[in-house]
């Protein structure tokens, strides 16, 4: 005898009016973010993508080129030429990977490593010297304060792109890994 599938769980609607209103400061976010990342560009050291490459390679050690293309959502043809133009640069190297001879597993070379120390020092000297000249100190401690929100509004982000992932909705999102709680590298302007 068959039995019955249980009924879903009822879904508890959000408000309209709370819905716009989260609507309303998710639009207001994502202006602020990107106006900080736009004004912050014209000083960095390296491009978006190859910064976004060597950061990967620092904080998650050896990867594949599919591997950094996945992670970033793009195709593999297009990972392979920064890739190689890193390679060429001098800031990665290709050596053989354990389990599987056709890939080649990249490593950040020493020169690679200070590229992306130099760029993060600057981008958060910049930071540094923004927040004193615009903020006072109590403004200063209310961002500090608002971080942790900003991490786990991260972290709800790469859930729903892990869930997407797992029922097999499609490449991974240009959020990728980097989207992250704690994860604080260069943002690319995916925003």
């Amino acid at each position: 005898m068959a039995h019955p599938s249980p009924s879903p769980e009822p879904r508890t609607e959000q408000p309209a009016a709370e819905r716009l209103a989260a609507e309303h400061l998710a639009a207001e976010l994502r202006a602020a973010i990107s106006g900080l990342v736009r004004a912050g560009r014209p000083h960095d050291q390296l491009a978006p993508i190859p910064a976004t490459v060597l950061d990967l390679l620092d904080r998650q050690g050896p990867m594949t080129t599919a591997e950094l293309a996945a992670s970033r959502g793009v195709r593999h043809q297009t990972m392979a030429a920064t890739v190689k133009e890193l390679t060429e640069a001098g800031h990665l190297t290709a050596g053989p990977h354990p389990d599987d001879a056709r890939k080649k597993v990249l490593t950040l070379t020493t020169q690679g490593r200070n590229a992306i120390e130099a760029d993060r020092r600057q981008r958060v000297g910049l930071l540094a010297r923004a927040l004193t000249a615009s903020l006072d100190e109590s403004e200063r401690l209310l961002l500090a304060r608002a971080l942790p929100l900003l991490d786990r509004i991260a972290t709800e982000l790469g859930a729903t792109d892990d869930a997407g992932d797992a029922d097999g909705a499609g490449e991974a999102s240009t959020a990728g890994s980097a989207g992250r709680a704690g994860d604080r590298g260069p943002i690319s302007g995916a925003w």
